[in-house]
């Protein structure tokens, strides 16, 4: 097997080895506080997570393994945002059917390794990265050369093991699992069994200038009324600059119970304290939450709760629970996923659901009925089509659960999420020979949605105002999608220029772009990754 592939570019002589082969006590050893931040280049990360996180993001080293159009969002999503190396990884060749959801990825591309064909392209998002490829097998002593690990192609025996070797090592290794199968979804993740959690929600702590405080059990604390208090029963907070009552002021944490808008009282008898004279700040403490993730082995098993994005559908989680499930063994048994359209195939994993579903403890089987069927129907025929949008979604999902691996910061996870969009879907299945688009860069899109779908995408007329961080992603799965490539024309408008700050999160732009036209640059873009584009930039004004 190919080991990583350097990054040729020029970096000052500490830098010139990549992520994937330089041990973890050397880069360990980079201390933080002596690595400079682009302020110009990182700003709206900066004011998001904090200069202290950020640093962290620039001690770590990443691995994304599976250069899919999922693996690519998340690797590029995680460049952007500043850490210090990402290794990507896969095995196989790129084929024409990559080219309608991997935006990285050409026709010149096709029969190359999928992570090599890419690389060259991922690192042009942000010089400060390391960013390599590799082909290699994935041992137990390359895996621990990383603190984060990504894997989107997997599966799942092979993720276990992957999530075993993470788990073992000292210090445990955070690891993710994602997939997208049509308009269907799974993210698993498990950051070890003793995950800190710094900041839970990355907001400013809440405070209020203090005006009384009572001597009592619970004392009651009044604050000036010029503002609200935003503290929540339970909060913790500290006092400063308290005037006669200072045992306030060296006090631990205290926490606060039935706020009022400027008001609360303290969980503590203040009856021994002295009488409060004047002054004094309040302000909330950020109180550390220790998480204790399970191993993918156990979480398959006892999976515990979901996370939930549609309260419409309660019971569907765990539904896709056991049908990822059968969709992996589906795939172990007949070496590929089911046929778009194909009743067979849809009823053998149907069947592999029921299966699943009988062997399991009498409290936790589903009512496995017609309109549950129906999902998976959906699901089975879908899977093996890999849609941009829904990459590109999880893409920017599964890189936020990154962030929060290397920084502490943000409540992770924890430690299932399914999603699907079978709104998106007609009622009923079309005719298998529907899905049909063999040697077409849009055949996973059609093994989705059909040829008649396809075919409307392409005839579309479509008007974008705004070629910054949403215009540039919805350029992008517009070009992937096939949207105005025949018969249709898409015309993108924006009268800004590009700056340096935009480099960290508009990723159709380049340094060398700065001062260009935002809308004509970005149409160029879009049509380097989609040749058939008929695209129009237009300038406000102009």
């Amino acid at each position: 097997m190919q080991g990583p592939v350097k990054n040729t570019a020029k970096r000052p002589s500490s830098d010139d080895v990549p992520a994937s082969e330089r041990s973890k006590k050397q880069r360990m050893a980079e201390a933080p506080e002596t690595m400079d931040i682009d302020e110009n280049l990182h700003s709206r990360q900066l004011a998001v997570y904090g200069r202290e996180a950020f640093r962290k993001f620039q001690t770590a080293s990443v691995l994304v393994a599976g250069m899919n159009a999922l693996g690519v969002e998340v690797a590029k999503n995680v460049i952007l945002a500043g850490v210090r190396a990402v290794t990507i990884h896969d095995t196989k060749a790129v084929e024409t059917r990559d080219l309608g959801a991997q935006f990285y990825l050409t026709q010149d591309d096709v029969g190359q390794n999928r992570a090599e064909a890419c690389r060259d392209k991922l690192q042009e998002l942000n010089g400060a990265v390391e960013v390599a490829a590799s082909s290699q097998e994935l041992t137990a002593e390359f895996i621990g050369q990383f603190q984060v690990v990504v894997l989107t192609t997997a599966s799942l025996e092979e993720s276990k093991r992957i999530n075993e070797v993470c788990r073992t090592h000292s210090p445990p290794i955070a690891f993710i699992r994602a997939e997208t199968r049509g308009v269907f979804a799974s993210v698993f993740t498990d950051f070890g069994p003793s995950f800190t959690v710094f900041d839970t929600d990355g907001e400013e702590p809440h405070s209020g200038i203090v005006a009384s405080v009572t001597s009592g059990n619970p004392a009651l604390v009044t604050c000036i009324d010029d503002e609200r208090l935003q503290f929540q029963d339970g909060d913790l907070v500290k006092f400063t600059e308290v005037v006669g009552m200072e045992e306030l002021n060296t006090h631990k944490p205290i926490r606060v119970k039935n706020p009022k808008a400027h008001s609360f009282e303290l969980d503590l008898d203040t009856t021994g304290f002295g009488e409060y004279s004047r002054g004094g700040i309040v302000t909330q403490f950020k109180e550390h939450k220790t998480l204790a993730f399970k191993s993918l082995a156990e979480a398959i098993e006892s999976p515990g709760e979901f996370l939930l994005s549609d309260f419409s559908k309660m019971d569907r989680p765990p539904l896709l629970h056991l049908a990822f499930q059968a969709l992996d063994a589906f795939q172990a048994e007949s070496g590929a996923l089911p046929r778009p359209g194909n009743a067979g195939d849809a009823a053998r994993l149907v069947a592999l659901v029921e299966g699943l579903n009988a062997a399991a403890p009498q409290e936790a089987r589903l009512e496995l009925d017609d309109a549950a069927r129906g999902v998976l129907r959906k699901l089975a025929s879908g899977a093996s089509g890999e849609l941009n949008p829904m990459a590109a979604m999880f893409g920017g999902f599964v890189g936020q659960e990154v962030v929060k691996a290397v920084s502490g910061k943000f409540t992770p996870l924890f430690q299932w999420f399914f999603f699907d969009s079978v709104e998106s879907l007609p009622e009923e299945l079309l005719p298998e020979a529907e899905y049909e688009a063999p040697g077409s860069r849009y055949e996973g899109q059609v093994a989705v949605f059909g040829r008649a779908v396809q075919q409307r995408l392409a005839g579309l007329k479509v008007f974008l105002v705004g070629a910054g961080a949403l215009g540039c992603e919805f350029l992008k799965n517009f070009a992937m999608m096939g949207v105005a490539t025949e018969g249709g024309e898409l015309t993108v408008t924006d009268d800004d220029t590009i700056e340096k700050s935009n480099l960290s999160r508009q990723f159709l732009f380049r340094n060398w772009h700065i001062g260009s036209s935002k809308s004509t640059v970005a149409a160029e873009a879009a049509q380097k990754l989609n040749p058939a584009i008929r695209i129009n930039a237009l300038q406000v004004g102009c």
